[in-house]
């Protein structure tokens, strides 16, 4: 409730969909909306990465954390993976790797101009070491998820892993108003 979340989106480029922000609905909405075809086609997963950094870089936060939610390699970019994260851990950001796909096969959107928005099934590759090195690099974790509902518990492991302490001063505003009764008060006596 108290976090503050932002979207990055990244495919052969990337870009911030939204940036750090309190305002949860707006996220949710955005990710909601987001039209795959934004970006064109790839996995630039260190660009991506990049991008969080450098909306992370000056934030007084006391934890600086990116997770990266993944289907396949990296096969676009100008930024190795790697060395996103390394920039990641010499800011002190921590990286949580997501990988997230069935194993084998799975389905794929192409958008043929005749026949419209068609699936064909192409092979799952995750590059699981690489995802892993760059987790461990910052001090975050690596994590496989082969469905929504492990998504999920992946997504309340990460939160449990992060949490922390928020100090709040809570005023109170007091004003007497015992005039108001003493009067009557001493009247009726």
């Amino acid at each position: 409730i108290n976090d503050r979340i932002g979207l990055v989106v990244f495919a052969r480029e990337s870009i911030t969909l939204v940036p750090p922000t309190l305002d949860h609905r707006l996220v949710r909405n955005q990710l909601d909306m987001m039209d795959m075809g934004i970006v064109r086609d790839g996995t630039a997963i260190g660009m991506g990465v990049a991008t969080a950094i450098n909306r992370l870089r000056d934030s007084d936060a006391d934890t600086r954390v990116i997770v990266l939610l993944t289907d396949g390699e990296n096969n676009a970019g100008e930024i190795d993976p790697i060395t996103s994260s390394e920039m990641a851990a010499a800011l002190g950001i921590r990286l949580y790797t997501i990988g997230a796909s069935t194993e084998g096969t799975a389905p794929y959107p192409v958008d043929d101009p005749v026949f419209g928005r068609r699936y064909f099934n192409i092979r799952v590759d995750i590059d699981e070491p690489m995802l892993t090195e760059m987790a461990e690099k910052t001090g975050g974790r690596y994590f496989r998820a082969r469905s929504t509902e492990e998504l999920d518990m992946v997504y309340r492991e990460i939160d449990r892993l992060e949490t922390s302490v928020i100090e709040e001063v809570i005023y109170t505003d007091r004003q007497d108003r015992y005039q108001l009764f003493l009067f009557p008060g001493v009247l009726l006596l």
